[in-house]
């Protein structure tokens, strides 16, 4: 449309229009964000292919219901030098006024929302084989078409599949899911995506200028985040700024307006952070709720800033996209050069936890902080594979070492350019603390190519004197430990729950038994460790492993039973006393002696059931 068809269409004639109303796209060239649709409508038309039903969808805002009338006017548009559907839209035709204010006979609109049943469509498809009155087309405009029923999809089959020639269907819908893919497979579907928020920033300018309202870019940019991509809603929360201004727009009325915490001082938030100076961080966060911002809205900003910084860090260019303000353009810049991957994912990972445990608490602000602090804290631990390496390497990180007092990220000596007492290299990383001593905190920064400076080593524990170590190379060994340690109650579970896969110094690969305590495989390498003198890692194996210790003993005892049943003493011994039985045999060494005594209190000579 021109300049001046805009700028009539601005003037009010009567009641108040809102914005959304008053610049509603009324032609394809009008159209913002959707040029991929308009390109393949434009050179359909162009070819004379014009498809007998197409399907609208995508999220609340972003024009399916215009482009439905726009389209509508292209179909049966109509002037003294042109009588044929076509894109080009400049000057107004016959049927355009009425198509565009929903009055037009020819063009039927229904809610499928409030005629969901089947008597509603086949009420709407009785008419179809009627001719347009007026028009060229008779063209029906479906909105929210997800919404029919079953039956009202069935009944609108056939006449989709083959429509009279001078009949055109249009459906609009947000749940495309929700629509059978026999409808859609008879439709050319058109998915209207939503609008950048460079994009709305800029036409929201436009508008503010034909208006006559003065308008900061910063509160622009804030009412195109909270559009979330959507036309319809950032022209709303614009009318509704103007409304509460009462002048100019500002980003101070914007951000009051909508409940929205200052950028600027979630940017100082975010670095309170993650320098982990856990009482700035709360200090601040509570004055941001006191101005009014939601705490579900701070913690999502938060995460917008971290996921900004994240994607400077691999694309520079996201630094230049309009709709930041320039603190965070500058600030993201800074962060995303001296924040690790690592420590981003984490910080992005929590903030979405906590959002959500933010909008279910009882107490909101309260839940805002608690996650405030576990992010706080979680900056001076490190991920877990920087856990193993330092491990594998040997290093050890001091976490007793004194902290500077907390200072901006990227101040001198606090691990931005300068090293600092606080700093010590672990993986080819600069672990960077600061603290205020209410919560140590650590961040890892990658090594600049230029010279890195040298890290400060922490101080060596004084030496501490070496507990004497008990050699273990078996199953029995653990038990005679456990037997001298008077634990019986250990001693019976180890002996019929664990099999032995393989055991070195320090290392004890075991298998259990189906009936074996949850908590054996922790006791036992808590009792290893207090025994021995030395740590053990105790690992349960996929290996069926070999005889507990209470199978070799019972072994032993049958075939000790066996041997002594051989005997012809013993043998004798049975048969002079029918019932009898042995229960247990014992090896005497060479050098002991026999004695009656030893007889008497081994074996017992009963009349009914004899045992020896």
């Amino acid at each position: 449309m021109s300049e001046a068809g805009t700028a009539d269409r601005s003037k009010t004639d009567g009641a108040y229009r809102v914005l959304a109303r008053k610049y509603r796209p009324t032609n394809f060239s009008e159209l913002i964000g959707q040029e991929p649709m308009v390109r393949t409508l434009t050179n359909a038309f162009a070819a004379g292919r014009i498809a007998q039903a197409w399907m609208l969808t995508g999220v609340r805002g972003v024009g399916k219901t215009t482009t439905a009338r726009i389209l509508a006017r292209a179909l049966n548009y109509r002037t003294a030098e042109i009588d044929q559907p076509t894109i080009d839209l400049t000057v107004e035709g016959e049927h355009c006024r009425a198509i565009m204010e929903g009055r037009h006979v020819d063009v039927i609109e229904m809610d499928a929302a409030s005629h969901t049943g089947v008597d509603n469509m086949r009420e709407l498809l009785e008419q179809v084989r009627y001719a347009p009155v007026a028009a060229r087309y008779k063209v029906y405009i479906i909105d929210e078409v997800h919404m029919l029923s079953g039956g009202a999809f069935n009944a609108m089959l056939k006449t989709l599949e083959e429509p009279p020639p001078h009949v055109k269907f249009i459906f609009a819908t947000t749940e495309i899911r929700k629509v059978p893919i026999t409808i859609l497979s008879r439709c050319q579907r058109f998915d209207l995506r939503r609008i950048d928020a460079t994009v709305i920033a800029e036409d929201l300018k436009r508008i503010a200028g034909l208006e006559n309202i003065a308008a900061e870019d910063e509160a622009l940019a804030m009412v195109a985040r909270a559009a979330e991509g959507s036309m319809r809603d950032a022209q709303s929360i614009f009318d509704q700024a103007i409304a509460h201004s009462a002048g100019k727009v500002t980003a101070e009325t914007v951000r009051s307006m909508l409940g929205l915490a200052d950028r600027a001082r979630v940017v100082d938030l975010f670095e309170h952070l993650m320098s982990g100076n856990v009482a700035a961080a709360l200090a601040e966060y509570r004055s941001q709720y006191d101005a009014g911002a939601d705490p579900a809205v701070v913690l999502t900003d938060l995460a917008e800033f971290n996921h900004l910084v994240t994607r400077i860090r691999f694309v520079p260019d996201a630094a230049h996209d309009a709709s930041l303000t320039e603190e965070e353009r500058r600030r993201g810049e800074e962060f995303a050069g001296k924040l690790s991957v690592r420590v981003l994912s984490r910080a992005w990972q929590m903030l979405l936890k906590g959002i959500s445990e933010v909008q279910n608490a009882h107490r909101p602000v309260s839940a805002g902080e608690m996650v405030l602090i576990r992010i706080a804290h979680a900056a001076d631990l490190p991920t877990l594979d920087e856990a193993l390496k330092s491990l594998e390497s040997g290093d050890r990180v001091a976490a007793d070492v004194p902290r500077p007092d907390p200072a901006p990220v990227g101040a001198p000596g606090n691990g931005g350019a300068g090293g600092g007492a606080g700093a010590t290299a672990v993986a080819n990383r600069h672990v960077v603390s600061s603290g205020n001593g209410n919560a140590p905190a650590m961040r890892l920064v990658e090594p600049s190519p230029a010279a890195a400076p040298s890290p400060v080593a922490a101080p060596e524990p004084p030496p501490q004197p070496e507990e004497p170590q008990v050699p273990i190379a078996s199953l029995e060994d653990v038990a005679a430990l456990a037997d001298a340690n008077r634990d019986m109650a250990f001693k019976v579970q180890l002996k019929r729950c664990v099999r032995l896969v393989r055991i070195e110094p320090g290392l004890l690969e075991v298998s259990l038994t189906e009936d074996a305590p949850k908590t054996l495989l922790n006791d036992l390498t808590t009792r290893l460790k207090s025994w021995s003198g030395r740590n053990w890692f105790v690992s349960l194996s996929r290996e069926p492993g070999g005889e507990t210790l209470a199978e070799i003993e019972d072994n032993r005892r049958e075939s000790a039973i066996v041997d002594a049943k051989a005997d012809p003493t013993v043998a004798a011994v049975l048969a002079r006393f029918p019932g009898a039985r042995i229960t247990d045999v014992r090896i005497f060494e060479a050098e002991d002696e026999l004695n009656p005594a030893d007889i008497a209190d081994d074996g017992d000579i009963d009349d009914d059931d004899d045992e020896l």
